[in-house]
This record gives structure tokens, sequence and C-alpha cells, in this order.
């Protein structure tokens, strides 16, 4: 059974940041931002006539089981999801995850 999930967020432009920082102090040990396009059906605009696709910041969070529901509530209040056209995010299982030695090794003396 894994122990770990990630949670994508798919976010408006400039609001990775806010929603990054959010998901840390809930718990999160950091993440990753993406930019990406694409348009939702209440996103309709258009200059000149040729549709436009709004830029979006999408957010990979990778949280123990335990954290995902903490993390993901505080994604939906710092990116404002519950309203119309802010975002949407979803949780997906991870089978297998390397190159996080740093999160079960214990903390080294720092002299």
């Amino acid at each position: 059974m894994s122990t770990s999930s990630v949670i994508v967020s798919i976010v408006r432009k400039g609001w990775g940041s806010t929603v990054l920082e959010a998901t840390v102090n809930a718990g999160a040990s950091g993440g990753t931002v993406l930019i990406g396009r694409g348009i939702g059906v209440n996103e309709h605009e258009k200059i000149f006539g040729v549709a436009i696709e709004p830029e979006k910041e999408v957010l990979l969070t990778v949280v123990d089981n335990h954290r995902v529901d903490a993390v993901l509530d505080e994604i939906v209040r710092a990116a404002e999801l519950n309203e119309v056209g802010h975002g949407i995010a979803f949780v997906l299982a991870v089978d297998k995850l390397v190159g996080v030695a740093h999160l079960a090794a214990p903390p080294q003396n720092q002299e």
C-alpha cells in the first residue's frame, strides 16, 4: 500500500507561489510549480475572434498520506478553489518514490 500521494493543483497564473507557501505551512516539505496553458468551460475569452489559452500554474506536491487532507484543504483555501474558474486540485496515489532520502534520514548535527 502506498504511503504517499501527489496532489496536482492547477491554478490561475500568478497564484503558484501563494499555493506553494500554503502547502508548506500545512505540512508539505515542498513542491514543484510548472507553467501550463489551457481553457475550461468557464473561460471563453477571445481577442479579435481568436480564442486565447489562459496560462495556468500546475503544482505537484508529494505528501505523506496522513497529511493529504490538511494540505488539500489549505490548497482549496489559498487558491480559492471553491470559486468558479479558479482552478482544480486532485490527489493521486504514488506507487514508488525515490530521491527523497532527506525526508527519511535523521537530521545531521550542524556545528
